[in-house]
């Protein structure tokens, strides 16, 4: 069995080894690939930039004079499947440090070869041609390595007896003395320059002052004429403006006439609709709501009349009902009494007179009590007579009106009676 392995685009990795004793070696980037155990081996290399700085000190040129040069330079292994594998024999197995060492010690040497080739000022001057030739001269042994330049440039260019700073003063009074010359010319040319202008700038003036008062007497008059006929016109203008403006005032006056009789026709159809409005609402709030309050108020009456008049056949009703219900009452009475009587009257003529004589006993000391009942209020009686012995002939005499008084009471003459009788003849 095995494993499987992926690389991403920024490193390379190489399968070698296999079955059979097979030499073949697989080189992958950015993808994956089957490595068996045992039998085969993985190694991993990077394909990234590499940034070198390779510096040369003191490195005599063609004139003899030591300089000092520093430059940049980005490499970087190719991934051509032959340069790929000439990387891979060459630097698989060692770090990244190890490979910018060999790299940068081979440029390093092109640098110093070259520099020996060439004048202070074509190093110094043209930078970017001498640049372009230590890439042209280094491509190709980098290249058997399986290292591509992708660029170089040069950094920095001195040196320590001050040959470049001399050049540049050379330089610099040079092109101080031509910037002198040139100035004094420039104000020589400026002046001359500048007088013809002002020359020129004079004469125009001149020309210019006369032809502006020419044209500013042109001016005058024409404008003299201008402001008359202008005058002219205004007052034309001003007067036929009046006369338009009389017109329009009377039209503006007539149509106000006329406004103010439609207005006024408005206003009196107004007041009219108003007048009506108000014969309306006087009727909704005070005629109506009278009527209406008349019409309750006999409505009322009228019911009250009627109420009272029931009230009075309803009491009227009564009355006569209780008249009835008593003369009832009072004829029941009568005829029960007089039923009694007659039952009475059978009575004592059936038992004789024992019987009536029974009643008016049993009823005397009735009304023996009801005779007496105002006496019953009298602390005492004095009886005052002027003859001896008139008390007991008074007392006789009361005793002796009894019977009338019975007899006319029930219709009984106790003097019939034989105990009365013999009580009288005693008497007697």
């Amino acid at each position: 069995m095995g494993n499987c392995h992926t690389v991403g685009p920024n490193e390379a990795l190489v399968v070698s080894g296999g079955c059979c004793g097979s030499d073949e070696k697989q080189y992958v980037y950015g993808g994956w690939a089957w490595a068996w155990w045992c039998i085969t081996d993985t190694q991993r290399i990077s394909l990234e930039i590499m940034t070198l700085q390779p510096r040369c000190e003191d490195v005599e040129t063609a004139e003899g004079v030591a300089i000092t040069v520093t430059g940049v330079a980005q490499v970087k292994i190719m991934t051509e499947k032959e340069l790929l594998a000439v990387a891979c024999e060459q630097f698989l197995g060692k770090n990244v440090q190890d490979v910018k060492n060999v790299v940068l010690q081979t440029l390093e040497g092109h640098l110093r070869s070259i520099l020996g080739t060439l004048t202070v000022e074509q190093i110094y001057q043209d930078r970017d041609q001498f640049a372009k030739l230590v890439r042209e001269v280094a491509a190709p042994d980098v290249g058997r390595m399986g290292i591509e330049i992708l660029s170089f440039t040069i950094k920095d260019v001195y040196d320590k007896v001050d040959y470049l700073s001399s050049l540049g003063k050379t330089q610099i009074a040079a092109v101080q003395r031509d910037a002198d010359i040139g100035v004094a010319e420039a104000e020589r040319d400026a002046g001359i320059r500048e007088a013809e202008c002002k020359k020129e700038m004079l004469n125009i003036k001149f020309m210019a002052d006369t032809k502006i008062a020419d044209s500013k007497r042109a001016f005058e008059l024409q404008k003299a004429a201008f402001t008359e006929e202008v005058n002219m016109k205004t007052a034309e203008a001003q007067l036929a403006y009046e006369l338009q403006s009389a017109r329009e005032q009377q039209k503006i006056r007539q149509e106000e006439i006329e406004i103010e009789v439609v207005e006024r026709k408005k206003q009196i159809e107004v007041e009219e609709k108003e007048v009506l409005r108000m014969e309306k609402e006087l009727t909704a709030t005070v005629k109506q709501p009278a009527e209406a309050e008349a019409y309750r108020i006999q409505q009322i009456a009228e019911g009250e009349k009627v109420k009272q008049i029931l009230l009075a056949q309803a009491e009227a009703e009564k009355i006569r009902k209780i008249g009835e219900a008593e003369a009832f009452v009072i004829e029941a009475v009568g005829m029960a009494e007089a039923e009694g009587l007659k039952l009475k009257a059978e009575a004592l003529q059936k038992y004789g007179e024992a019987a009536q004589l029974a009643l008016v006993l049993d009823a005397l000391p009735e009304i023996a009590a009801k005779v007496s009942a105002p006496l019953s209020k009298v602390d005492e009686i004095v009886i005052l007579s002027g003859e001896k012995g008139s008390t007991m002939s008074d007392v006789n005499r009361l005793l002796a009106e009894i019977p009338n008084s019975v007899r006319a009471i029930t219709g009984v003459d106790l003097t019939k009676l034989p105990l009365f009788q013999k009580a009288t003849e005693a008497k007697e």
